[in-house]
């Protein structure tokens, strides 16, 4: 499968259609608890992790936000 990952070419071995948890565990994407998932220009909600299809040629961000700073 071929797939643009954070603007990326990434290809990964596995074929047919992926969901958006199994794609997060096949490319070991770390603190997966925090990640926000744009897939295909949508930002998906976690609960849709599980049913969301990653199909070739989709473009995928992983989006993690951080807060803090000084005022």
């Amino acid at each position: 499968m071929n797939l643009t990952v954070n603007g990326k070419p990434t290809s990964i071995t596995e074929e047919g259609t992926l969901s958006v948890t199994q794609l997060l565990e096949t490319l070991k994407v770390a603190q997966r608890e925090y990640v926000t998932v744009e897939l295909n220009g949508e930002i998906l909600e976690r609960d849709d992790f599980d049913t969301a299809a990653v199909q070739d040629g989709a473009t995928v961000e992983f989006l993690y936000f951080m807060g803090g700073g000084a005022a």
